[in-house]
């Protein structure tokens, strides 16, 4: 029976399938790929706000029932998946809603891996020059947008995945949602994830699980047909140190852009210009 569901919230690219498949290795710990559940979430409330059969009736009867169904619900649906005690449940949009979610689920503990933004962009941008093949509707020769790889750091900026991913991440930054949720580099990580790892348990107030970082299995499945090119969610065997090369990759220009564009996350997450 699951006790208690926490809640992985990262960035892109910034090791949120990693640290999941590792968690994973504690048979206490069921790791979900990326969940629908949050998406789901959303519809409801937005239903729960707007339909007239609940607007016809006692506001506060209503809204106890809503907690209801949104604790019943995702605790039923991960009782139904597996019976390990506890559950990291992904999307990218738990963290900006953690007031929600206290709503029906009590202190909710959020962990969100976060990485240097220029790194992110960097390796969307391997991947879109790793597949000429592949039409990806970022680049549009018609009205000259995605063309050149300062023009894709634009439309990545104003779109899924890195989008509404650091509006999200500023937005706990301003409302002060920031102070309930842990932050772990993958900077970090890679070089010592032992520590970081008991960063995360002592976080989530359960007890320590010694893991083997020199043999990950994957745990989680997502069939990355269905995100094109830029999904990738399998996993190497091993922790390894990764050398940023985003410097290379997108060149003085481009990361320029997103220091600028970014000012607030290399300042608030101290990472180095």
């Amino acid at each position: 029976m699951v006790n208690k569901i926490f809640y992985n919230s990262s960035l892109p690219r910034a090791g949120s399938t990693l640290i999941q498949n590792i968690l994973a290795q504690n048979p206490t710990i069921h790791s979900t790929p990326t969940s629908g559940i949050f998406d789901m979430y959303m519809n409801a409330r937005t239903h729960f706000s707007n339909a007239l059969e609940f607007k016809a009736q006692d506001t506060e009867t209503m809204e106890n029932g809503f907690r209801g169904l949104l604790k019943e619900g995702i605790y039923g649906f991960y009782n139904a998946i597996t019976d390990r005690p506890y559950v990291m449940e992904k999307s990218r949009g738990w963290g900006m809603e953690r007031d929600f979610i206290n709503e029906f689920d009590p202190n909710p503990k959020i962990i969100c891996m976060i990485r240097d933004i220029r790194a992110i962009y960097a390796s969307l941008e391997k991947k879109y020059r790793s597949n000429p093949l592949v039409d990806t509707n970022v680049t549009n020769w018609g009205d000259l947008t995605g063309t050149t790889t300062d023009k894709r750091i634009s439309v990545w900026s104003a779109s899924p995945p890195i989008g509404p991913s650091m509006d999200r991440l500023y937005q706990t930054l301003v409302s002060g949602i920031h102070q309930h949720i842990l932050f772990i580099k993958f900077e970090d990580f890679c070089l010592d994830a032992d520590t970081q790892l008991k960063r995360v348990y002592d976080y989530l107030e359960i007890p320590y699980f010694q893991h083997d970082l020199k043999n990950i299995s994957q745990y989680t499945y997502e069939d990355d047909k269905w995100y094109g090119i830029f999904g990738d969610h399998t996993i190497r065997g091993e922790l390894k140190p990764i050398k940023d090369d985003f410097l290379e990759v997108l060149g003085p220009n481009g990361c320029k852009i997103i220091q600028d564009g970014y000012a607030w996350f290399f300042n608030d997450f101290e990472y180095k210009i």
